[in-house]
């Protein structure tokens, strides 16, 4: 969950994050001067960990089993005081408090929960749904926030906003929108949280208490997650624990913090100890997926809620709480990322499958160097004839050995092709690209980019003309990382009629070959495969050196594809500006590279993913395969002339 980086302290506001956690005290129950000693102790932990905000449980200052001793005006006088005693902590603790506690008001008593910051009770929101079915009794005991025909009650002199149509607001922040809601409101069929959620809160928080019985874990843990996905937003759930009444329930004190559908932190349950459950959450990034979100931006809440603006700390961290991973498009669990090639390969095959069926098409022709990519698109194609019923030799694998091929990369082409029983052909290009040279007045000895794009547009040109021989298709190579660099020849390696790899970054093609090495292919194939991911990346365009090795490795000219993927999610899927993104490349690369290092490689992928959108406005077509795709016909449309000033001067503010 934390992630090890610099010592460099963090404002996580300034990047958009809050920090909050989710509280369970030890109970004490029917003792408010007890648990307000617990959640003061508590809440200074949350403080010493740089929180800005804690949630406790439903009905935390008295506890959510006291029964009829609920309407025993000395309870409920006494928690009316704790309230007011933990107020005043507020002034000095510099964090928010969102505790759960029965109010006695008109005549009648309400489930509540306060919201505290800054020595000021700012709001008291009811509870809606009141379960009072099996073990539930609560309508014995409370009314329903729908029954309350008041908006304000007074108390100790203060006048107080009271109601289920509260939101509260950051001061100095009016993004991190916070909306309230008590347990059972979170089950019924249309919660609160949703209308919060409309009126724009994205910070949506549970105080609950919620026994436990088999396989209620699991469903709780679902259902806080689903309900921040379907909000788009954080959902903080507060679970009461096992210091609760057991005379015929136990409470497990499962407390957990979720982010658009992630769950980020959770407590153990069944602790009689004191637990917290701290995340820092992305009100940034959240605010983003709603403006993505058409069905989102299409609705609205039935009325407006009242906005009621409070305190809300800032303070420094040292590092993020919250899943952070160095390879976004790469699951780290292994069973995770297993299922998850299995699922693009499909994607892939069934892709190509429709396309061949479409056209008619039993012949299909690849250029294969060895390398990874024309590896992995080979294989799918491999896999596509297999599933259409169609005859391997149908697939026309041709090697073009230039002037920057080696032995290894020629050998493995060949042997794979051999091996999978696809039809291979081998046309050396050498004397071709030399006649062009002279044709065009190039000097053979200077190696520029005419001296490798010549090489490039040739194999193409080969591929293209082999396909009207055959009549059959030119399956493109390229993947979404070179996509979004440029890192492609414009009518060379650029261009196909069905582009298989165009979905899949460069770091989750090396998974993918290795996942079919395990799983799809067996013996000679196998060895061959894991040989191609051992391969150093190059377009080897470039002559080996002196002892027949790769000279030209991809990554010492533009960084390493692992950072620049992380950029791409981070840029594209999320929107980050400049300094977002540094600052969480920071976060996960730090060990291995500097700051400078890093700055410089952002700086270079601006550059060129905004000079090379020209590149990606006119791609052939290829299967989407994840939530980053950069074809101008679907989820990524760029004019070719934007500038990449404004992001570049972010950057070099920074330094």
């Amino acid at each position: 969950m934390t992630n090890k980086i610099n010592t460099t302290a963090i404002d996580p506001r300034s990047h958009g994050f809050v920090r909050v956690a989710a509280a369970t005290p030890e109970l004490h129950l029917a003792d408010p001067d007890a648990n307000l000693a617990e959640i003061c102790c508590l809440a200074q932990r949350a403080v010493e960990q740089s929180c800005s905000l804690v949630v406790f449980p439903e009905l935390c200052l008295t506890g959510y089993s006291c029964g009829d001793l609920f309407f025993q005006e000395v309870l409920q006088r006494r928690v009316v005081e704790v309230l007011f005693a933990l107020e005043k902590w507020t002034a000095t603790s510099d964090i928010a408090v969102v505790v759960g506690l029965p109010l006695a008001v008109s005549g009648r008593l309400f489930n509540c929960a306060a919201l505290i910051s800054g020595g000021f009770i700012h709001g008291l929101v009811p509870k809606t749904h009141l379960p009072n079915t099996g073990e539930f009794y609560e309508q014995r005991w409370f009314a329903s926030a729908a029954d309350a025909n008041f908006s304000t009650v007074t108390l100790g002199g203060s006048e107080i906003p009271f109601g289920p149509d509260l939101l509260f607001s950051a001061a100095d922040d009016p993004q991190i929108l916070v909306g309230l809601e008590l347990c059972e409101d979170l089950w019924a069929v249309q919660p609160p949280s949703g209308y919060q959620a409309l009126a724009g809160a994205s910070l949506l928080l549970n105080l609950s208490a919620s026994p436990e019985i088999l396989g209620k874990y699991e469903y709780r843990r679902n259902l806080v997650a689903s309900q921040s996905a379907r909000c788009l937003a954080a959902y903080v759930y507060a679970g009461s624990g096992p210091g609760e009444s057991s005379t015929d329930l136990v409470f497990p004190g499962h407390s957990l913090i979720a982010e658009n559908g992630q769950v980020f932190a959770e407590t153990a349950r069944f602790s009689f100890e004191s637990q917290l459950a701290v995340a820092d959450i992305d009100i940034a990034r959240l605010q983003n997926e709603r403006q993505r979100n058409r069905s989102f931006a299409d609705s609205v809440p039935a009325s407006p809620p009242r906005m009621i603006p409070f305190p809300l700390p800032r303070r420094a961290i040292s590092e993020l709480l919250r899943p952070l991973t160095r390879t976004p498009f790469v699951p780290p669990d292994a069973a995770e990322r297993k299922e998850r090639c299995r699922e693009i390969f499909q994607i892939q095959t069934s892709g190509l499958v429709r396309r061949l069926r479409h056209t008619g098409s039993r012949t299909t022709v690849i250029g294969l160097s060895g390398g990874l990519d024309s590896t992995l698109a080979l294989l799918v194609m491999v896999k596509s004839y297999d599933l259409a019923g169609l005859a391997r030799e149908g697939i026309v694998a041709i090697t073009m050995p230039g002037f920057g091929t080696t032995t290894r990369t020629r050998n493995n082409a060949e042997q794979l092709a051999t091996e999978l029983g696809v039809t291979l052909r081998v046309i050396p290009i050498h004397a071709a690209v030399e006649q062009h040279f002279r044709d065009i007045g190039h000097d053979a000895e200077v190696h520029d980019v005419t001296y490798e794009n010549s090489q490039a547009r040739e194999r193409t040109q080969i591929l293209m003309d082999i396909a009207n021989q055959v009549s059959g298709l030119v399956i493109g190579t390229g993947d979404l990382s070179e996509l979004a660099l440029g890192w492609c020849t414009y009518n060379g390696d650029h261009m196909s009629m069905y582009a298989v790899n165009s979905g899949v970054p460069k770091t989750l093609v090396r998974y993918l070959v290795q996942w079919c090495a395990e799983e799809e292919f067996s013996g000679n194939i196998s060895a061959v495969l894991r040989d191609v991911c051992a391969t150093p990346i190059s377009p080897e365009l470039l002559p080996p050196t002196a002892d027949g090795e790769i000279d030209q490795l991809t990554e010492q000219v533009i960084g390493p594809y692992l950072v620049h993927d992380f950029f791409l999610y981070q840029v594209v899927r999320l929107s980050y500006p400049p300094q977002k993104v540094l600052m969480l490349a920071e976060q996960v690369f730090s060990s291995e590279y500097s700051r400078e290092q890093l700055t410089g490689w952002l700086k270079q992928f601006y550059r060129r993913f905004f000079s090379q959108q020209f590149k990606r406005s006119c791609l052939p077509d290829g299967p989407k395969v994840g939530t980053v795709a950069l074809s101008p016909r679907g989820d990524w449309r760029m004019p070719s002339d934007a500038l990449a000033t404004l992001w570049l001067s972010q950057l070099e503010r920074l330094q």
